[in-house]
């Protein structure tokens, strides 16, 4: 059974930054992609970053240049570095790995004051 645990979201000011850790259990975690969602309030969940097996990276436009997404497959961890945070990014954040379908761990309040 996959297990996703989120960790490192919290309430800051705009320009500054937060970490997030996703560990994850129950899956031969180095073989697979991972990414990091968010939903806003009244949102739709959308795509923020995806690390591949091979630690390729990709962004959504509106993050590319801030956060920066990484692995450590000795750890099972991914974490989702985000620096110049805005006050639209605060959301829900959530790990996903689809492996028999989309696996999401419980999610991670990230909020960016003004």
């Amino acid at each position: 059974q996959v297990q996703l645990v989120e960790s490192g979201g919290g309430l800051v000011q705009s320009g500054g930054s937060l970490r997030l850790s996703c560990a994850a259990s129950g899956i031969i975690f180095g073989i697979y992609p991972m990414s990091w969602y968010r939903q806003a309030p009244g949102k739709r969940r959308e795509l923020v970053a995806t690390i591949t097996s091979s630690s390729s990276t990709n962004y959504a436009d509106s993050v590319k240049g801030r956060f920066t997404i990484s692995r450590d497959n000795a750890k099972n961890t991914v974490y989702l570095q985000m620096n110049s945070l805005k006050p639209e990014d605060t959301a829900v954040y959530y790990c996903n790995v689809r492996r028999n379908g989309d696996n999401w761990g419980q999610g991670t309040q990230v909020t960016v004051s003004s």
